[in-house]
């Protein structure tokens, strides 16, 4: 079989696993669209190469607002590989502790909160600790990660544990133990991951998922979408509204955060009305 023939055998048994987990799923669709039917925020967090589920959860096409995308440049900032912002610093970062609660000062969160946390290893400190933190705010965690990989794997934590550990519900992305699925003939290491395409579908699947679950509840998402599918006014509105949704979500994020201010508290005080 060739290199071309065996990934694709190699994904259709992704596709395998994960359809093998439609409970959890929806789950997890159930838990984001409670959040977001709350006018909440569903916490978005990745490190390394993992900050590519991030992104495709929003914002990009066929995406709605509800999510906060945390992604932290120090740690995904792969493409000088070396120098300055090189590869080396942002490894050596994602397992530097404290660095996650430095992240979570910035917001103000909430019980009424959920999140996602992906880590294939699930064993590097800040994802660890991003879920630890989350849970102790009362937020449920859903954390992606690759099973056997990280079955395998050792966390960098002193007290060894993984990110699994801190999650209320583990979605498998089904790629194998080091990741790479391709066998090359002469070479002696496997090649071409697997679990971006694991991760793409599982997040795809939740997001389709939690937009059926608030169309139910009478509010259907403001999703963003492609002029030849709805036309360049639609799609321009729903472009300027789904953005300002966000907009409106996040500042709930920012208003209470940390240290009150006389700002802070005027906005807690209702503005008097105008004779």
């Amino acid at each position: 079989m060739n290199p071309t023939a065996a990934y694709i055998q190699r994904s259709r048994d992704i596709l395998t696993t994960i359809e093998a987990q439609a409970q959890a799923i929806q789950q997890a669709a159930e838990w984001f669209s409670q959040t977001i039917l709350t006018g909440r925020m569903v916490h978005l967090f990745g490190s390394g190469h993992s900050r590519i589920m991030v992104e495709e959860m929003w914002p990009r096409y066929g995406s709605f607002p509800g999510f906060n995308p945390i992604v932290e440049l120090s740690l995904s900032f792969h493409n000088l590989v070396v120098g300055a912002n090189g590869q080396r610093q942002a490894m050596f970062l994602e397992n530097v502790p404290g660095l996650a609660g430095r992240i979570l000062r910035n917001y103000d969160l909430s019980k009424l909160d959920s999140a996602l946390v992906i880590s294939s290893s699930g064993c590097n400190v800040v994802p660890i600790e991003m879920a630890e933190l989350f849970q102790q705010q009362g937020i449920k965690v859903v954390a992606l990660v690759t099973k056997q990989h990280a079955e395998k794997s050792t966390s960098k934590r002193p007290d060894g544990k993984k990110l699994s550990d801190f999650a209320d519900l583990i979605l498998d992305t089904g790629a194998p133990v080091g990741d790479a699925m391709i066998t090359v003939p002469g070479l002696d290491t496997p090649v071409a991951p697997g679990s971006t395409v694991g991760g793409a579908v599982l997040v795809n699947c939740i997001k389709a998922e939690t937009a059926r679950l608030l169309t139910e509840a009478g509010h259907p998402p403001r999703v963003l979408s492609a002029t030849n599918v709805v036309g360049s006014e639609r799609a321009v509105s729903l472009f300027e509204s789904a953005y300002d949704e966000h907009a409106h979500r996040l500042a709930k994020l920012y208003q209470n955060v940390g240290i009150p201010s006389y700002v802070s508290e005027q906005a807690e005080t209702p503005t008097p009305q105008q004779p």
